[in-house]
């Protein structure tokens, strides 16, 4: 085996992200009422900041720290996908769609994506 062959792949080179789009978060995606701007006086909430900022920052810091999903190819990833797919989505839902698209290309199924959507959702619609 040659040296080079030993050696882990440049992070760039180990996470390439595919950009064709994915049913369950297009049917998200389309959704104009569900975006943050429009949810938040909904709930009489005032914060311009979406709930689940914090926690979207704290995962993909875990994720990189972890080396699942380093922050550069996080980062470029979701600019790619910003620049394509979800080039008509407000900043923190496209921040959030990027990281569910990148997580069910290789790192969870779109199944396990959908059962996870539903579980929040439930929590959300049990209050």
């Amino acid at each position: 085996m040659k040296e080079a062959e030993n050696q882990p792949r440049a992070a760039a080179d180990r996470f390439d992200i595919e950009v064709s789009p994915i049913r369950l978060l297009e049917e998200i995606r389309s959704l104009d009422d569900k975006t943050w701007e429009k949810l938040a006086p909904r709930y009489g909430v005032a914060n311009p900041d979406p709930p689940w900022k914090v926690a979207l920052a704290a995962t993909c810091e875990c994720l990189s720290a972890s080396d699942v999903l380093p922050s550069l190819d996080r980062r470029r990833a979701e600019d790619r996908l910003g620049e394509t797919l979800y080039r008509e989505t407000p900043a923190p839902e496209q921040q959030v769609l990027a990281l569910a698209h990148t997580l069910s290309r290789g790192l969870m199924t779109e199944e396990d994506l959908a059962r996870r959507m539903n579980a929040v959702r439930a929590r959300l619609d049990a209050d």
